[in-house]
């Protein structure tokens, strides 16, 4: 009798990422937002949440950068929706 398993009767089928592709960015065209959010991350112990706004800054960059960086999404899909409502408020009324 055989003990040998048989691993062909599933198989895995790769599916990619629900956001798309989120490249390197080769040329560097964020990376002072990114050494934002990474010095606000030490100096706030690596807190995330402290570094929201930070964070929303360099997507933003992100999804400018005429190199396609990363796909457009509404900052309120990606969960700054009252940091969004915030920066609204703070703006003076004309």
């Amino acid at each position: 009798m055989s003990t040998a398993m048989n691993f062909s009767t599933k198989s895995f089928t790769p599916r990619p990422p629900d956001k798309g592709a989120f490249p390197l960015d080769h040329f560097g065209e964020c990376s002072a937002f990114k050494e934002r959010f990474m010095e606000c991350l030490r100096h706030s112990g690596y807190e995330s949440a402290a570094c929201r706004q930070h964070a929303m800054a360099y997507l933003e960059c992100r999804m400018d950068r005429r190199v396609q960086l990363m796909a457009n999404e509404p900052l309120e899909k990606l969960g700054f929706k009252d940091l969004i409502n915030e920066k609204s408020e703070e703006k003076p009324e004309k």
